[in-house]
């Protein structure tokens, strides 16, 4: 595999941090920004002291740019690298992903299982980075409001709509306030031009099964990354609780978040239970 530290002048990523304690690094997906994780990590943890919440922003997404240096995955990788080495070192630490997030998270963990003790996964890209050879689910809507749809703008509708399973005033509502703002900033032409090279050099998976506690979290009806390719994944994370949610697309965080965050504190516990974190 080739180094996670890039040569080229990649920039530094911009981030907010919250708490103090065992740190979390939390990576968003694709387009948005680092909203997208505190909207609905930061609840799960007002109650759980003891955790330091870091929350970058990925090149061409929220604050950081993706100059000309970020052109593929790999140096997005570089970069998250690089971040985690200069904001944790050599300290042991949580990562969560989110969709894209997902599968950078999973490849940082393969590189440093010994640091990584327990990874937690919403969304994930799975087995399949491209779209198009991804198993998906039709696309389907289960809580349909068409009043409510009618009365956005065309833009909103498009964004929101398109992966909404559940479509109220209260999912409308987290999206406005942890989605729409990193859409409406993030950087298209740039990311156009990363995904070229969007793939990395090796599938996260392979080096050795991760043997930390891990969470893998799915949407029954998400059309975006899908349930199957994610559970393809089981054999390398052998202490994986894996979870299908139903009445939830790709944006299962707001769709579901009781759930989501139950499933998030179990996790919690099973890493707390197998020490080694202070």
């Amino acid at each position: 595999m080739k180094s996670l530290v890039s040569q080229n002048s990649i920039p530094p990523l911009h981030f907010v941090e919250h708490g103090e304690g065992v740190p979390v690094l939390a990576l968003h997906g694709w387009s948005p920004d680092h909203r997208l994780m505190t909207g609905f990590l930061e609840p799960l943890f007002a109650a759980r002291p003891g955790w330091r919440r870091i929350y970058p922003d990925l090149p061409g997404m929220g604050r950081t740019p993706a100059t000309g240096a970020v052109a593929s995955s790999r140096d997005i990788l570089a970069a998250v690298s690089r971040f985690a080495d200069e904001r944790i070192g050599d300290r042991p630490f949580l990562l969560v992903g989110e969709s894209y997030g997902g599968y950078l998270a999973r490849a940082l963990a393969n590189v440093r299982p010994d640091r990584v003790r327990g990874l937690a996964l919403v969304c994930p890209i799975g087995t399949q980075v491209r779209h198009a050879a991804r198993t998906l689910p039709e696309r389907s809507v289960i809580a349909p409001d068409p009043d409510l749809m009618a009365g956005l703008d065309e833009a909103e509708a498009e964004a929101f709509g398109s992966l909404a399973v559940v479509q109220s005033p209260e999912t409308l509502r987290r999206f406005r306030e942890s989605i729409a703002p990193g859409l409406r900033v993030a950087d298209f032409p740039a990311l156009e031009r990363i995904q070229r090279d969007w793939e990395l050099d090796e599938a996260p998976e392979s080096g050795a099964p991760y043997a930390h506690p891990a969470v893998i979290l799915t949407g029954r009806q998400d059309n975006a990354t899908g349930y199957a390719d994610a559970y393809a994944l089981l054999d390398h994370y052998p202490r994986a609780t894996f979870a299908v949610l139903d009445r939830a697309g790709h944006n299962a965080q707001i769709e579901q978040p009781a759930l989501v965050a139950a499933l998030l504190g179990e996790w919690l516990d099973r890493v707390e239970e197998s020490g080694g974190l202070r």
